[in-house]
């Protein structure tokens, strides 16, 4: 599949560079485990989180416990907010840190974005994880040390995934109009809001679909996509 005009692509993480298993397997059960512990050894340094998260459950005076509590249960919910995503990132890093977390990503997906970016094309990412998550994903894989690929990343701070506006947000921080970006993701929610603010994309399907249940300009891996040469590598 051929796109003409692209000068950035903006990819999403889970189940499009990186599998949903060791999202849903890995990650969240190792952030289960340790973030009470984390949550009660560091409460000076995230007090900007803990505040956060009192605004949000409308109780200004929580307590450690209640904290913790409304973490876990924020995670049961898997709920995409904003201070619980700062939090995991955190007690991921020192998953990585230690070497008890390593990064799985699509074989194919390195070799687009290495092939993309020796092209001149800008790299970035938007995710609903934090963006120290997201950093701290592609220094620890098993592929090696990956951020240098990238230019920037977007969390949820930048707004929903679902919004339109999010995206637009995207597109005037990289400072490229939107129709010059091409949005890679397995959510077809996000392609459409991607689509609605301008922006080129494609649904990224990994796993095999019935044909009622394909999207349409969806793709199984990232070797199907041919992007223009831009003339040499692009600048961080």
């Amino acid at each position: 599949m051929e796109f003409g005009g692209i000068h950035a692509v903006v990819v999403d993480i889970e189940g499009t560079t990186s599998s949903m298993a060791f999202v849903k397997e890995h990650l969240y059960p190792y952030a289960r485990r340790h973030l009470p512990d984390y949550v009660r050894q560091h409460s000076g340094a995230i007090q900007d989180i803990t505040d956060e998260v009192g605004r949000i459950e409308g109780n200004a005076s929580l307590d450690t416990p209640q904290l913790i509590a409304a973490l876990m249960r924020w995670m049961d919910e898997d709920r995409k907010i904003t201070p619980l995503k700062a939090l995991q990132g955190l007690v991921w890093q020192r998953g990585f840190d230690s070497g008890a977390l390593r990064a799985p990503v699509y074989e194919d997906a390195v070799r687009a974005l290495k092939r993309w970016r020796e092209q001149g094309l800008k790299l970035y990412v938007y995710s609903s994880g934090s963006v120290a998550a997201q950093r701290m994903l592609f220094l620890h894989t098993e592929r090696g040390d990956l951020t240098p690929l990238f230019t920037g990343h977007f969390d949820t701070s930048t707004g929903s995934k679902l919004e339109a506006e999010s995206y637009r947000t995207i597109a005037r921080s990289i400072a490229l109009p939107a129709e010059m970006i091409l949005f890679l993701s397995d959510h077809p929610g996000e392609i459409e809001a991607a689509r609605d603010a301008g922006m080129r994309a494609l649904c990224v399907n990994r796993e095999p679909v019935p044909p009622s249940a394909s999207q349409p300009h969806s793709i199984r891996s990232f070797d199907e996509i041919v992007l223009p040469n831009l003339g040499g590598r692009g600048s961080a």
